[in-house]
Order: C-alpha cells, then structure tokens, then sequence
C-alpha cells in the first residue's frame, strides 16, 4: 500500500506557488492566477491592448479572412465591406466582454461562477478547454509550418524534403519544424501573462514587415490589386445578401470565441477604460488592414505565380520557388517567414495558452496554474495529431467551427447576466466560497436559468449543423441558420437569459461585495471560503476593486 504520509508530502510539494507575503490560501476555488488581479500585477496600459490587438487582429488568421469570404461567393470589394462590418462588431463585442476584466480584474473562468452557479462553472470552462486543444494543435502545426519555409530559406534541403510521415499525410520537415517552434512556445510561456508586452511588440512588429513586405513585392509586380478585383462575384447559395450575412458572421465566429474570454486580459489593466479605448479602435482596424492586405496579396500572387494561395507561409515557399532559390529571394523569405512564426506563436499564447491556462486553473486550482495548464494544453495539442485531421480538413473544420455553436450562447448568457440583470453589480468575495453561504450556489452549486438559456440558444443551429457534418452539399432554412451560427446563438440566449431573470430573478442582483460587513469594501478586509469546510479566511485583498 502506498505510504499515507508520502502521499500527503508528494501532494504539498507539487502545489502552485504562492506568493511569500499571500494573504490567500490554495484551496478547491482559489489560487494565485484567479485571485482579482493584485494592483502591483496590472501592467498593461492603453498601448499595451494596442499591442495586444497587434498579435490578435494582425494575424494569419486574418491574413486568410477572404478566402472565407470569397468562398462565399463575394467579389473582393464586397469581401472587404463584410471585414470592415464584421471587425467593428467584433471590436464592440471585445469591449462589452472584457468589461468585467476592466471593472473586477478577474477572468473568465471565475467570472463564469457568478452566471452558472460555483459548480455549474466547470461547464463552460471545459468546453472552452476542449475546443482550445484543437485549436491550439492547429495554430501549433501551421507554426511548424512557418518555421520550416524560415529555415528552408537557408538550408534549402529542408526546403525540398519530400519524406513523408504518419502514412503521408505528415512531412517530416513540417514534425522538425513544429517541434522546434514547441522550443519557442514553451520558452515564452514561462513569461507571466503581466510581462508579455515586450514579447507582443517584436512580435507584431516583425510581422507587420511581413505585411509590408508581401503588399509592396505584389502591388510593385502587378501595378495594381490583381486579377480577382475584376471578377463577378457567385454567390454560392442563396443571394449576395444573404453571402455578406455569412461574411460576417464568420468573422464574429472567428473572433468571439476569443472575446468570450476577453476580461483574461482585461484584468490586467493599470486604470480603467485603457482596455475600453484602445480596443474599439485597434480591433477593427487590426483586423480590417490585415485583411484587406491578405486579399490584395492574393489576388496579385495569382498574376504573378499562377497560382491562388491564401496562407502566407506557404506563399513565402512558393516564391522562392518562384525565383529559384537567389540570394535575394531567400533572404526576404527568411524574414518574412519570422514574422509569420512570431505571429503564430502571438495569437498561440493570447487565444489559447493564457486563457486555456487560467481554465485548467479553474478545473483544479490547488495544483494548477496558468502556466501548468499551459503546458498541458501544449501537450495535447501536439498529441491531438493535427496533420491526421487536416487530412479531411473540410469536415473537420466544420466540425470545429460547429464548436462556435456552444460557444456564441455563452458569451450572450454572460453578456445578459453582467450587464443587463445585475448592472455590472457583483459579490467577488462569494465567487471563492464554495457552499450554500454564496449567493452565487444557486441549487446544490448549478444555475437553472443559465442551462436552459444555453440550450434554447443552441437548439436553433444544432439540426444545422448535423446536416452539415453528414452532406457538406446540404443547403435549407436550418443550414442557413447554421451558417449564422455566433449570431443566432448570442441573440437568442442573450433574450432568453433576460426574459427568464425578469420572470425568476435569480439571487443576490444588486449585492456588492459590501454586503458581508459593513467594512468589506474595495481596498479592505474581504472574505475568501474554503471549498472543503465551508470555513471563511479573512484577508486583507487590496485588489479586489
């Protein structure tokens, strides 16, 4: 039998870390990591969100915006006037999500507590979890990619190793060059989220020289936009009305799941609305400029190489190709191709790794951190086998952007609980105190009202979405709603939560933290529960504002 005592040292020594002078203590809802953030750790500043937007709007995901896009059927014109709609709504919808960041300086995953209840909290939690290991081994193998078109650039053997893997649907060069960008990953997730900002600036600088350089060697070639500016746009189905919905709402999808947890980074704001300011501004216009470069560069490539390719990547080797390996080609893919590594690893670590992080935290606070939950998150991903999935990648991208149906009612339920129902007014000390003395318990730990809100929110897409999985070729009233997926989602659930609280108000709207003591207020003695024994610890939490 295993040595109690053992067991018991074993367990106190692989607990997280907590600060020397900590007046909180780890326990089942409580460490480090999902504390209110501590003023001496929010570091980020109005330009340190611009920054921010950098790596998240200025990125090969939106590089490749108009392939989407454009598969819909639209002109590039009429491409970009969906990017511009689609990136102010998603300016507007980071904003509103993060507001809770800005205001409490906490995250998403304890943020969840006060609308689904202390355990129902896990549920949004571990979806979110689960779509971001996918995710994540996606965003990792495309920088694996980048990094072998990088040093392909000098050793270009690499460049032209043919050699197959995993019953060739993985080339060996594209497994060296993912395991040396995991190097890099792991290396800067040691970095705390609060000292990030220097990491983000190499990085967006280095890639917006990739930008600047594709769009001047394409336009410079060319002498215009390209041949795909002229063509007529075929909406595949239905009307270009119809298209444009789908354009989008694709790019609500692509950047809501990411604002779903926007107040992860928000919470680290040095004064309040440095989030707000920046954010509404940077978000569009990141998004939009790097867009409409992606398309642009594009629509140029095809003149000049022959050939339609939408990631920027794997341009980069065709045109050193292109101009047979000179010198000067294969500088300009060396730097351009570092940029594009740099900015894998940027949106790696602001959409998955930090976030992700804080999750698993949630999941298991007294043995997790961000950093922990990182790392596991970076170990799945690359067991997750994304070259074996992107070998029917039609299929499974549907499948994964079918994911969006999940996650759009969340962001809608938290949008209606925090904003409308309790008018940002909420309790942080009963967001760590895991028993009936919360007024966040609900019924036995679960909100009702937040589980029926999300169902009825996602019933509406699902028949979609089966449809979809089973014949790509499906197109009716359910598949439309489907293509309109973050938007339904958000909408219906946003109603249905309000409408329901305005039936069956749910407790504790409109206590503050102030209600426990007459001295519990910003700045004071706040109180945090232990999960176990229900005991209340006081403790002096000047961050809890």
């Amino acid at each position: 039998m295993t040595n109690p005592s053992f067991s018991r040292r074993f367990l106190n020594r692989i607990e997280v870390p907590v600060d020397p002078d900590a007046q909180y203590k780890n326990d089942h809802w409580t460490n480090r990591d999902l504390i209110p953030m501590p003023a001496d750790r929010r570091t980020y500043k109005i330009w340190s969100y611009c920054i921010y937007w950098c790596i998240s709007g200025m990125c090969i995901s939106a590089y490749t915006t108009g392939s989407t896009l454009l598969a819909y059927g639209l002109t590039p014109q009429q491409a970009i006037g969906a990017l511009v709609i689609g990136a102010i709504c998603a300016g507007i919808l980071s904003v509103a999500c993060g507001w809770m960041g800005e205001r409490h300086h906490i995250g998403f995953t304890v943020a969840s507590r006060f609308t689904w209840g202390m355990r129902g909290a896990y549920f949004p939690v571990i979806i979110r979890t689960f779509t971001t290991i996918f995710w994540d081994g996606l965003q990792a193998y495309w920088g694996g990619q980048a990094v072998t078109v990088t040093l392909g650039s000098i050793f270009t053997s690499l460049a032209h190793m043919d050699q197959t893997l995993a019953g060739g649907v993985l080339f060996t060069k594209d497994l060296i060059g993912m395991l040396i960008y995991y190097i890099f990953f792991i290396a800067i997730m040691a970095i705390p989220p609060e000292r990030l900002q220097k990491p983000f600036i190499i990085s967006s600088i280095l890639f917006g020289g990739t930008l600047i350089g594709l769009l001047a060697w394409a336009v410079s070639n060319v002498h215009g936009v390209g041949p795909l500016f002229d063509q007529p746009g075929k909406p595949v189905h239905g009307s270009i009305g119809w298209s444009m919905m789908f354009g989008i709402t694709s790019i609500l999808g692509a950047w809501g799941g990411g604002t779903l947890g926007q107040s992860d980074w928000t919470r680290y704001a040095n004064r309040p609305y440095a989030p707000t300011l920046s954010q509404i501004i940077a978000a569009p216009v990141t998004i939009i400029v790097t867009g409409v470069i992606g398309i642009i560069v594009t629509s140029c490539a095809d003149q000049i190489i022959g050939e339609v390719v939408w990631q920027p990547f794997v341009l980069l080797g065709k045109i050193q190709d292109f101009y047979d390996g000179s010198p000067r080609a294969r500088a300009g893919v060396f730097f351009a191709g570092l940029g594009c590594v740099c900015a894998q690893l940027g949106i790696s670590i602001v959409l998955n790794s930090v976030s992700a992080g804080m999750d698993m935290a949630g999941l298991q606070p007294k043995y997790l951190n961000i950093r922990r939950g990182a790392y596991i998150l970076a170990a799945a991903g690359i067991l997750s086998n994304p070259w074996q999935y992107l070998s029917n990648a039609s299929t499974f991208l549907t499948v994964l952007s079918g994911f969006g149906i999940f996650l759009a009612p969340f962001t809608g339920i938290m949008l209606a609980d925090y904003l409308l129902v309790r008018r940002c007014i909420i309790s942080l000390p009963d967001l760590y105190v895991g028993n009936s003395s919360s007024i966040y318990w609900y019924s036995h730990g679960f909100h009702w009202r937040a589980l029926v809100a999300w169902a009825i929110g996602v019933f509406p897409t699902m028949p979609g979405f089966i449809m979809s999985i089973r014949n790509p070729e499906t197109y009716n009233s359910w598949v439309r709603t489907f293509n309109i997926a973050f938007f339904v989602g958000l909408s219906v659930s946003l109603a249905t939560f309000w409408l329901i609280c305005k039936v069956s108000p749910p407790p504790g709207v409109g206590l503050g933290s102030g209600h426990h003591d007459e001295n519990m207020k910003f700045g004071e003695k706040e109180s945090i529960g232990d999960s176990d024994t229900g005991s209340v610890e006081e403790k002096h939490n000047d961050n809890l504002v």
